[in-house]
C-alpha cells in the first residue's frame, strides 16, 4: 500500500465534510438522481502523476459502484493534454467529489514533480533527496507518498519514530557550554533502545567530533556551504551517515549532492510547492434521465 487505508479514508472524510458538510446543493438541485457521466482527469500543464489512489478512493467513497480507470502509473511524467484517469458513474456523486480529488491530485502530482526534477539534479551522485516534516497539517502521509513517486525518500515520519537533536534541543541539554555536547548526547544514546536512530544537528565545524564521540548515526550539517559540506563529508570519514539541510534550492542542490554527502533534505518538496493544473472534463452519457424534466 502506498499509505495506509485508514490515514486516505480519514483525510478523505474530513476533506468532504468541510466541503459538503449537509450535502452538494447545487448537484442535488440541478443533477437528476438517474443521470450518469464520465468524467476525465486532464492535465493543462506537464507534470508526474501522484494520486491513483486518492482518485479511487475519493470517488468510490461516494458511489461504490463507480468505475475508476487509471490511465497513467504512480510517478510517470506526462504532458499536457494528457488524460490521467477516467471515471463513470453517478453524476451527482462525481459532482461532489470532484473538487476534493481534483485538490489533492493537484497538490500530490505538483509535490512529485518538483522531487523529480530535485533527483534528476543529483543524479550521478551519492546523495539521496530526502522530505521534511515540513508538511501540511493533516496530508503528510499522502505528500511524503507523492515524494516517493517523484524519486525521492522520506525522513523521519514524525516525533515519534527517531531522535533528532536539533540546536535548540542542544542549548538547553548544554545550557550553553559546548564542552558538555558529548556527555550530554552520550547519556542520551545510552537510554535509547539499539533499535532507535540517533541523529544530531551541527552548525559548524567544530562540532563534528564532540558529536561523533558521542556514537550518533546520522549528522546532519546543518546550512553549511558546499566548501564546508566537503571539509564535513572528509572529517566524518564514514563513521556516521551525512545529511545536508538548510537552504537548499533547484539552483544548489546538484553542488551539495556533490559535496558527499549521504541524503540532502529539501522542506521546498512540500512546503512551497504550487499545485499542478489539472481539470476534470464530465460527459453526461446517453440513457441518462434528461437534465431538464421535472422533478418532485
Amino acid at each position: 500500500m502506498p499509505f495506509t487505508a485508514h490515514g486516505l479514508r480519514r483525510v478523505l472524510e474530513a476533506a468532504y465534510a468541510e466541503d459538503a458538510p449537509q450535502g452538494d446543493l447545487t448537484s442535488l438541485v440541478l443533477i437528476p438522481e438517474s443521470a450518469r457521466a464520465t468524467a476525465e482527469l486532464r492535465a493543462r500543464v506537464p507534470g508526474v502523476f501522484s494520486g491513483g489512489p486518492v482518485v479511487e478512493a475519493g470517488f468510490r467513497l461516494h458511489d461504490p459502484e463507480a468505475r475508476v480507470e487509471l490511465l497513467v502509473a504512480e510517478g510517470q511524467p506526462f504532458d499536457a493534454g494528457a488524460v490521467l484517469t477516467r471515471v463513470s458513474g453517478k453524476a451527482r456523486e462525481i459532482l461532489t467529489a470532484e473538487r476534493v480529488v481534483l485538490n489533492l491530485v493537484q497538490r500530490m502530482s505538483a509535490i512529485a514533480a518538483l522531487t523529480a526534477r530535485y533527483v534528476a539534479l543529483a543524479e550521478g551522485t551519492k546523495a539521496r533527496i530526502v522530505d521534511t516534516r515540513k508538511t501540511t497539517p493533516g496530508l503528510r502521509e499522502l505528500e511524503r507518498y507523492a515524494v516517493r513517486c517523484g524519486g525521492g525518500r522520506n525522513h523521519r515520519y514524525s516525533l515519534s519514530d527517531a531522535v533528532l537533536a536539533k540546536d535548540n534541543h542542544l542549548a538547553v541539554l548544554t545550557g550553553g557550554d559546548p564542552a558538555r555536547l558529548t556527555d550530554v548526547l552520550r547519556a542520551a544514546r545510552e537510554r535509547l533502545g539499539h533499535t532507535t536512530h540517533f541523529e544530531v544537528e551541527v552548525d559548524s565545524i567544530e562540532q563534528i567530533e564532540p558529536v561523533l564521540a558521542a556514537g550518533v548515526d546520522t549528522i546532519m550539517l546543518d546550512n553549511f556551504t558546499p566548501d564546508q559540506l566537503r571539509e564535513g563529508v572528509a572529517l566524518v570519514a564514514g563513521r556516521a551517515i551525512v545529511e545536508a539541510s538548510g537552504g537548499v534550492n533547484l539552483a544548489t542542490v546538484a553542488e551539495v549532492a556533490a559535496s558527499g554527502v549521504d541524503l540532502v533534505s529539501v522542506g521546498a518538496l512540500t512546503h512551497s510547492v504550487a499545485n499542478l493544473d489539472l481539470g476534470l472534463d464530465v460527459v453526461l452519457e446517453v440513457g441518462g434521465e434528461d437534465p431538464g424534466a421535472s422533478r418532485p
